[in-house]
């Protein structure tokens, strides 16, 4: 069994890479598309897609945007407030406010590993957890 395994196990590995190799640029092709798609969503109403993480489902998020400096929070809820204010009036920001917009640029992910790879770290040491982590 110890052979046959081994040689199962090599063969779909081949294969599984075979198949990643033919359907690489597909899938690149499709992310860049994607990705351009939701950045020009976001663009409409002015948000960035960290504005998108919501702190009350993940206690991650919430930790993390308790490390961000005030400033930061604050921009991050007008841009919310924006986009509900111009969403209930059925519009869209003016296309040269649109143009100026960062949809795509990160503040609270960077933030969000910081804080995930210490709670693995943590749990990796079997140490207790700083805060609480419950959903209110």
């Amino acid at each position: 069994p110890g052979p046959l395994l081994s040689a199962t196990t090599t063969t779909t590995t081949m294969v599984l890479k075979s198949v990643q190799a033919i359907f690489r640029p597909f899938y690149n092709s499709f992310r860049a598309a994607y990705r351009e798609r939701v950045a020009n969503d976001l663009k409409k109403y002015g948000l960035r897609y960290d504005d998108l993480l919501d702190p009350s489902g993940n206690m991650d998020v919430a930790a993390a945007m308790s490390r961000l400096p005030q400033e930061v929070l604050d921009a991050r809820n007008q841009r919310l407030k924006r986009a509900l204010d111009i969403s209930l009036k059925h519009v869209y920001l003016p296309k040269d406010i649109q143009a100026k917009q960062t949809p795509l640029e990160p503040y609270l992910r960077p933030m969000l590993r910081q804080v995930q790879a210490e709670m693995k770290e943590r749990k990796m040491l079997g140490t207790k957890k700083p805060y609480d982590r419950q959903l209110p």
